[in-house]
Protein backbone atom coordinates (compact mmCIF):
# COMPACT_ATOMS: atom_id res chain seq x y z
CA UNK A 1 0.00 0.00 0.00
CA UNK A 2 1.40 3.27 -1.07
CA UNK A 3 2.85 5.80 1.46
CA UNK A 4 0.38 8.82 2.31
CA UNK A 5 1.54 11.90 2.14
CA UNK A 6 0.85 13.96 5.27
CA UNK A 7 -1.72 16.75 4.55
CA UNK A 8 0.07 19.62 5.64
CA UNK A 9 2.97 19.09 3.75
CA UNK A 10 0.88 18.50 0.92
CA UNK A 11 -0.03 22.16 1.36
CA UNK A 12 2.97 23.81 2.68
CA UNK A 13 1.89 24.64 5.93
CA UNK A 14 2.85 24.12 9.25
CA UNK A 15 0.23 21.84 11.92
CA UNK A 16 -0.48 25.43 13.91
CA UNK A 17 -1.70 26.98 10.40
CA UNK A 18 -4.78 29.00 11.07
CA UNK A 19 -8.00 28.26 8.24
CA UNK A 20 -6.68 31.17 6.65
CA UNK A 21 -3.50 30.15 6.07
CA UNK A 22 -4.43 26.70 5.10
CA UNK A 23 -7.47 28.80 2.28
CA UNK A 24 -4.38 30.61 1.09
CA UNK A 25 -1.99 28.32 0.40
CA UNK A 26 -4.56 25.73 -1.49
CA UNK A 27 -5.68 28.74 -3.30
CA UNK A 28 -2.03 29.62 -4.33
CA UNK A 29 -0.95 26.17 -5.41
CA UNK A 30 -4.16 25.64 -7.14
CA UNK A 31 -3.55 28.66 -9.40
CA UNK A 32 -0.39 27.02 -10.37
CA UNK A 33 -2.07 23.75 -11.37
CA UNK A 34 -4.06 26.23 -13.80
CA UNK A 35 -4.39 24.40 -17.11
CA UNK A 36 -3.19 27.98 -19.00
CA UNK A 37 -0.10 27.81 -16.61
CA UNK A 38 0.79 24.03 -16.75
CA UNK A 39 2.65 23.28 -19.82
CA UNK A 40 1.28 20.34 -22.02
CA UNK A 41 3.91 17.73 -21.19
CA UNK A 42 3.04 18.17 -17.61
CA UNK A 43 -0.83 18.10 -17.77
CA UNK A 44 -1.16 14.68 -16.28
CA UNK A 45 1.10 15.07 -13.26
CA UNK A 46 -0.61 18.54 -12.64
CA UNK A 47 -3.75 16.38 -12.56
CA UNK A 48 -2.66 14.15 -9.70
CA UNK A 49 -1.11 16.63 -7.97
CA UNK A 50 -4.46 18.66 -8.41
CA UNK A 51 -6.28 16.03 -6.78
CA UNK A 52 -3.95 15.44 -4.11
CA UNK A 53 -4.03 19.35 -2.70
CA UNK A 54 -7.73 18.71 -2.82
CA UNK A 55 -7.27 15.87 -0.63
CA UNK A 56 -6.04 17.85 2.02
CA UNK A 57 -7.99 21.02 1.73
CA UNK A 58 -10.88 18.89 2.17
CA UNK A 59 -9.53 17.75 5.37
CA UNK A 60 -7.72 20.45 6.77
CA UNK A 61 -10.53 22.95 5.96
CA UNK A 62 -12.93 21.27 8.24
CA UNK A 63 -12.58 21.82 11.69
CA UNK A 64 -14.16 18.34 13.09
CA UNK A 65 -11.81 16.44 9.91
CA UNK A 66 -9.30 18.22 10.93
CA UNK A 67 -9.38 17.72 14.72
CA UNK A 68 -10.16 13.70 13.98
CA UNK A 69 -7.11 13.81 11.44
CA UNK A 70 -4.57 15.38 14.16
CA UNK A 71 -5.12 12.82 16.11
CA UNK A 72 -5.50 9.75 14.34
CA UNK A 73 -3.86 10.48 10.48
CA UNK A 74 -4.46 8.86 7.79
CA UNK A 75 -6.27 5.57 10.02
CA UNK A 76 -9.09 8.00 10.87
CA UNK A 77 -10.89 6.67 8.25
CA UNK A 78 -13.83 7.58 5.83
CA UNK A 79 -14.43 10.21 8.89
CA UNK A 80 -11.86 12.38 7.89
CA UNK A 81 -11.68 12.69 4.45
CA UNK A 82 -13.73 13.96 0.80
CA UNK A 83 -15.85 17.07 0.28
CA UNK A 84 -14.95 20.38 0.73
CA UNK A 85 -16.26 22.22 3.76
CA UNK A 86 -17.38 25.29 1.61
CA UNK A 87 -19.50 22.44 -0.20
CA UNK A 88 -18.11 22.32 -2.95
CA UNK A 89 -17.14 18.86 -4.87
CA UNK A 90 -13.33 17.69 -5.15
CA UNK A 91 -14.58 16.60 -9.04
CA UNK A 92 -16.73 19.97 -9.44
CA UNK A 93 -13.29 22.19 -9.24
CA UNK A 94 -11.17 19.45 -10.64
CA UNK A 95 -13.80 19.49 -14.19
CA UNK A 96 -13.20 23.33 -13.73
CA UNK A 97 -9.73 23.29 -14.34
CA UNK A 98 -9.53 19.92 -16.35
CA UNK A 99 -12.58 19.98 -18.68
CA UNK A 100 -13.89 22.67 -20.53
CA UNK A 101 -12.38 25.35 -18.96
CA UNK A 102 -11.84 28.81 -20.81
CA UNK A 103 -12.22 29.67 -24.57
CA UNK A 104 -8.88 28.19 -25.59
CA UNK A 105 -9.06 25.36 -27.69
CA UNK A 106 -12.62 25.64 -28.14
CA UNK A 107 -14.01 25.92 -31.77
CA UNK A 108 -14.86 29.29 -33.23
CA UNK A 109 -16.52 29.75 -36.87
CA UNK A 110 -17.40 27.24 -39.14
CA UNK A 111 -15.99 23.91 -38.21
CA UNK A 112 -13.10 23.38 -40.45
CA UNK A 113 -13.42 19.51 -42.99
CA UNK A 114 -11.99 16.13 -41.18
CA UNK A 115 -8.77 14.61 -42.73
CA UNK A 116 -9.51 11.15 -45.02
CA UNK A 117 -7.54 8.05 -44.86
CA UNK A 118 -6.68 6.26 -48.38
CA UNK A 119 -5.23 2.57 -47.83
CA UNK A 120 -3.59 1.61 -51.27
CA UNK A 121 -1.79 -1.52 -51.89
CA UNK A 122 1.08 -1.55 -54.83
CA UNK A 123 3.09 -4.53 -56.25
CA UNK A 124 6.99 -5.03 -55.98
CA UNK A 125 7.25 -4.18 -59.69
CA UNK A 126 5.76 -0.55 -58.76
CA UNK A 127 8.09 -0.15 -56.45
CA UNK A 128 10.74 -0.58 -58.08
CA UNK A 129 9.79 1.50 -61.23
CA UNK A 130 7.47 4.26 -59.46
CA UNK A 131 3.48 4.27 -60.86
CA UNK A 132 0.35 6.15 -60.86
CA UNK A 133 -2.80 5.27 -59.25
CA UNK A 134 -6.23 6.66 -59.78
CA UNK A 135 -7.94 5.94 -56.59
CA UNK A 136 -11.64 7.28 -56.34
CA UNK A 137 -12.84 7.72 -52.73
CA UNK A 138 -16.51 9.29 -51.27
CA UNK A 139 -16.12 12.56 -49.34
CA UNK A 140 -18.13 15.42 -48.00
CA UNK A 141 -17.80 17.84 -50.66
CA UNK A 142 -18.93 21.76 -50.87
CA UNK A 143 -22.85 21.48 -51.55
CA UNK A 144 -23.51 22.21 -55.82
CA UNK A 145 -27.19 23.56 -54.71
CA UNK A 146 -26.41 26.42 -52.48
CA UNK A 147 -22.58 26.40 -53.18
CA UNK A 148 -21.70 25.60 -49.22
CA UNK A 149 -23.72 28.49 -47.49
CA UNK A 150 -25.95 26.23 -46.49
CA UNK A 151 -28.96 28.74 -47.56
CA UNK A 152 -31.63 27.66 -49.88
CA UNK A 153 -31.73 31.36 -51.11
CA UNK A 154 -28.05 31.71 -51.06
CA UNK A 155 -28.36 34.32 -48.34
CA UNK A 156 -25.24 33.80 -45.90
CA UNK A 157 -26.35 33.01 -42.38
CA UNK A 158 -27.60 35.42 -39.63
CA UNK A 159 -25.96 36.26 -36.24
CA UNK A 160 -26.90 33.41 -33.46
CA UNK A 161 -29.09 35.35 -31.24
CA UNK A 162 -28.23 33.08 -28.35
CA UNK A 163 -24.01 33.18 -28.43
CA UNK A 164 -24.05 36.35 -30.37
CA UNK A 165 -21.91 34.82 -32.80
CA UNK A 166 -19.07 33.85 -30.86
CA UNK A 167 -20.14 30.11 -31.29
CA UNK A 168 -20.06 29.46 -27.29
CA UNK A 169 -22.21 30.40 -24.25
CA UNK A 170 -20.23 31.11 -20.94
CA UNK A 171 -21.34 30.47 -17.28
CA UNK A 172 -19.92 31.53 -14.66
CA UNK A 173 -19.55 29.98 -11.14
CA UNK A 174 -18.64 30.75 -7.46
CA UNK A 175 -16.69 28.55 -5.93
CA UNK A 176 -13.91 28.32 -2.85
CA UNK A 177 -11.18 29.66 -5.56
CA UNK A 178 -13.25 32.42 -6.35
CA UNK A 179 -15.43 32.98 -9.56
CA UNK A 180 -14.84 30.94 -12.57
CA UNK A 181 -15.94 30.73 -16.16
CA UNK A 182 -16.67 28.08 -18.22
CA UNK A 183 -17.61 28.13 -21.95
CA UNK A 184 -19.30 25.43 -24.08
CA UNK A 185 -20.24 25.21 -27.76
CA UNK A 186 -23.62 27.07 -28.51
CA UNK A 187 -26.11 24.80 -28.69
CA UNK A 188 -28.43 26.45 -31.71
CA UNK A 189 -25.75 27.12 -33.68
CA UNK A 190 -23.32 24.23 -33.35
CA UNK A 191 -20.58 26.42 -32.31
CA UNK A 192 -20.26 28.34 -35.70
CA UNK A 193 -21.70 31.62 -34.58
CA UNK A 194 -24.61 31.44 -37.27
CA UNK A 195 -28.01 30.33 -37.64
CA UNK A 196 -29.87 29.50 -41.70
CA UNK A 197 -32.84 30.91 -41.99
CA UNK A 198 -33.75 28.79 -45.00
CA UNK A 199 -31.68 25.82 -45.12
CA UNK A 200 -30.57 24.26 -48.38
CA UNK A 201 -33.00 21.00 -48.71
CA UNK A 202 -30.14 19.38 -50.41
CA UNK A 203 -27.60 19.55 -47.71
CA UNK A 204 -30.23 20.38 -44.56
CA UNK A 205 -28.15 23.48 -43.97
CA UNK A 206 -24.61 22.19 -43.29
CA UNK A 207 -23.52 23.52 -47.07
CA UNK A 208 -21.86 19.96 -48.08
CA UNK A 209 -22.75 16.21 -49.46
CA UNK A 210 -21.24 12.92 -49.87
CA UNK A 211 -19.57 12.70 -53.30
CA UNK A 212 -17.45 10.94 -55.09
CA UNK A 213 -14.10 12.26 -56.08
CA UNK A 214 -11.01 11.02 -58.04
CA UNK A 215 -7.33 11.46 -58.02
CA UNK A 216 -4.34 10.33 -59.56
CA UNK A 217 -1.64 9.45 -56.89
CA UNK A 218 1.91 9.34 -57.50
CA UNK A 219 3.83 6.81 -56.35
CA UNK A 220 8.09 7.45 -56.25
CA UNK A 221 10.47 4.50 -56.67
CA UNK A 222 11.75 2.67 -53.48
CA UNK A 223 8.72 3.97 -51.94
CA UNK A 224 9.07 2.25 -48.18
CA UNK A 225 5.92 0.68 -47.05
CA UNK A 226 3.75 2.29 -44.68
CA UNK A 227 4.77 5.94 -46.48
CA UNK A 228 2.40 8.10 -45.80
CA UNK A 229 1.52 10.44 -48.74
CA UNK A 230 -0.45 14.05 -48.26
CA UNK A 231 -2.98 15.94 -50.53
CA UNK A 232 -3.35 19.25 -49.41
CA UNK A 233 -7.65 20.04 -48.91
CA UNK A 234 -8.62 16.73 -50.71
CA UNK A 235 -10.60 16.20 -47.33
CA UNK A 236 -13.83 16.60 -46.09
CA UNK A 237 -15.26 20.04 -46.97
CA UNK A 238 -16.07 22.24 -43.98
CA UNK A 239 -19.08 23.38 -42.52
CA UNK A 240 -20.68 26.28 -44.46
CA UNK A 241 -17.08 27.72 -46.10
CA UNK A 242 -14.98 26.17 -43.36
CA UNK A 243 -11.45 25.21 -44.00
CA UNK A 244 -11.25 21.83 -46.10
CA UNK A 245 -9.32 18.61 -44.62
CA UNK A 246 -6.54 16.78 -45.96
CA UNK A 247 -6.09 13.59 -47.53
CA UNK A 248 -3.89 11.21 -46.32
CA UNK A 249 -2.65 8.12 -48.89
CA UNK A 250 -1.19 5.16 -46.87
CA UNK A 251 0.73 3.02 -49.11
CA UNK A 252 0.96 -0.73 -48.76
CA UNK A 253 3.20 -3.49 -50.62
CA UNK A 254 1.62 -6.95 -51.33
CA UNK A 255 4.12 -10.07 -50.41
CA UNK A 256 5.72 -11.07 -53.56
CA UNK A 257 5.77 -15.35 -54.55
CA UNK A 258 9.41 -15.08 -55.28
CA UNK A 259 11.19 -12.02 -53.47
CA UNK A 260 11.50 -10.68 -49.87
CA UNK A 261 11.97 -7.01 -49.62
CA UNK A 262 14.45 -5.92 -46.68
CA UNK A 263 14.82 -2.07 -47.56
CA UNK A 264 16.11 -1.68 -50.58
CA UNK A 265 17.51 -5.22 -50.57
CA UNK A 266 15.80 -8.27 -52.34
CA UNK A 267 16.23 -11.49 -50.91
CA UNK A 268 15.43 -14.43 -52.79
CA UNK A 269 16.43 -18.35 -52.79
CA UNK A 270 17.56 -21.25 -55.90
CA UNK A 271 18.22 -24.93 -56.67
CA UNK A 272 20.91 -25.92 -57.67
CA UNK A 273 22.06 -29.72 -58.86
CA UNK A 274 24.76 -31.66 -56.58
CA UNK A 275 27.30 -31.27 -59.59
CA UNK A 276 27.41 -27.84 -60.04
CA UNK A 277 27.58 -27.03 -56.36
CA UNK A 278 30.68 -29.52 -56.24
CA UNK A 279 31.97 -27.85 -59.28
CA UNK A 280 30.48 -24.45 -59.64
CA UNK A 281 28.75 -22.81 -62.44
CA UNK A 282 27.44 -19.93 -64.39
CA UNK A 283 23.88 -19.85 -64.39
CA UNK A 284 21.05 -17.42 -64.88
CA UNK A 285 17.92 -17.01 -62.90
CA UNK A 286 14.73 -14.40 -63.10
CA UNK A 287 15.16 -11.04 -61.47
CA UNK A 288 12.73 -8.84 -60.79
CA UNK A 289 13.26 -6.61 -63.43
CA UNK A 290 15.07 -9.41 -65.87
CA UNK A 291 17.78 -12.09 -66.23
CA UNK A 292 20.46 -12.11 -63.44
CA UNK A 293 23.86 -13.65 -63.87
CA UNK A 294 25.15 -16.34 -61.32
CA UNK A 295 28.84 -17.28 -60.70
CA UNK A 296 28.36 -20.15 -58.64
CA UNK A 297 31.61 -20.94 -56.59
CA UNK A 298 32.79 -24.56 -56.33
CA UNK A 299 31.66 -26.28 -53.64
CA UNK A 300 28.95 -23.87 -52.61
CA UNK A 301 27.05 -25.41 -49.47
CA UNK A 302 22.93 -24.82 -48.88
CA UNK A 303 22.80 -21.48 -47.02
CA UNK A 304 25.15 -20.10 -49.29
CA UNK A 305 24.92 -16.80 -50.00
CA UNK A 306 25.48 -15.05 -53.52
CA UNK A 307 25.55 -10.95 -53.74
CA UNK A 308 24.97 -9.56 -56.93
CA UNK A 309 25.31 -5.28 -56.89
CA UNK A 310 22.12 -2.95 -57.60
CA UNK A 311 19.88 -5.59 -58.68
CA UNK A 312 17.88 -4.90 -55.49
CA UNK A 313 15.02 -2.06 -55.19
CA UNK A 314 15.71 1.89 -56.04
CA UNK A 315 16.49 3.77 -52.25
CA UNK A 316 13.84 6.12 -51.35
CA UNK A 317 16.26 8.82 -50.87
CA UNK A 318 18.02 8.45 -54.61
CA UNK A 319 20.87 6.96 -53.94
CA UNK A 320 21.02 4.39 -56.12
CA UNK A 321 19.92 1.00 -55.71
CA UNK A 322 19.95 -2.18 -53.36
CA UNK A 323 21.73 -5.41 -53.85
CA UNK A 324 20.07 -8.58 -54.48
CA UNK A 325 21.24 -11.74 -52.19
CA UNK A 326 20.48 -15.58 -53.82
CA UNK A 327 20.43 -18.26 -50.56
CA UNK A 328 21.38 -21.47 -52.48
CA UNK A 329 19.25 -24.29 -51.85
CA UNK A 330 21.16 -27.71 -52.77
CA UNK A 331 19.20 -30.11 -54.75
CA UNK A 332 19.75 -34.28 -53.86
CA UNK A 333 18.68 -36.72 -56.47
CA UNK A 334 15.58 -38.75 -55.38
CA UNK A 335 15.90 -41.32 -58.36
CA UNK A 336 19.17 -42.31 -59.72
CA UNK A 337 19.85 -44.13 -63.17
CA UNK A 338 22.02 -47.20 -62.85
CA UNK A 339 24.95 -45.09 -64.56
CA UNK A 340 24.52 -42.46 -61.91
CA UNK A 341 24.28 -45.03 -59.03
CA UNK A 342 27.82 -46.04 -60.45
CA UNK A 343 29.24 -42.88 -61.03
CA UNK A 344 28.25 -42.41 -57.84
CA UNK A 345 29.68 -45.45 -55.64
CA UNK A 346 32.77 -44.57 -57.77
CA UNK A 347 32.97 -41.10 -56.47
CA UNK A 348 32.47 -41.97 -52.61
CA UNK A 349 35.35 -44.87 -53.52
CA UNK A 350 37.77 -42.45 -54.55
CA UNK A 351 36.91 -40.38 -51.98
CA UNK A 352 37.77 -43.25 -49.58
CA UNK A 353 33.96 -44.51 -48.79
CA UNK A 354 33.05 -47.98 -49.57
CA UNK A 355 29.42 -49.31 -50.14
CA UNK A 356 27.49 -51.38 -47.70
CA UNK A 357 23.67 -53.20 -47.81
CA UNK A 358 20.94 -51.11 -48.54
CA UNK A 359 22.93 -48.11 -50.40
CA UNK A 360 24.89 -47.04 -47.08
CA UNK A 361 28.45 -46.01 -47.14
CA UNK A 362 31.03 -45.45 -44.34
CA UNK A 363 34.64 -44.61 -44.35
CA UNK A 364 37.29 -47.10 -44.50
CA UNK A 365 39.80 -46.99 -42.02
Amino acid sequence: MPIQKDYYEVLGVSRSASDDDIKRAYRNLARKLHPDVVREGDKVGAEARFKQINEAYGVLSDSSKRAHYDRFGHDAGPAATGGFGTGEGVGDIFDMFFGGFGASGRRQGPANGSDLRYDLQIDLHEVLAGTEREISFSHLGVCGVCGGVGSADGQRPTTCPDCRGSGQLRTARQTALGQFVTTVACIRCGGTGGVVANPCPACRGEGRREQQRKLTVKIPPGVAEGTRLRYSAYGEAGERGGAPGDLYVYVGVRAHDVFERDGANLHCETGVSFTQAALGAKMEIEGLDGPVTLDLPAGSQTGSRLRVAGRGLPSARGRGRGDLLVDIQVRVPTKLSRKQRELLEAFAQAGGEEAESRGWFRRKA
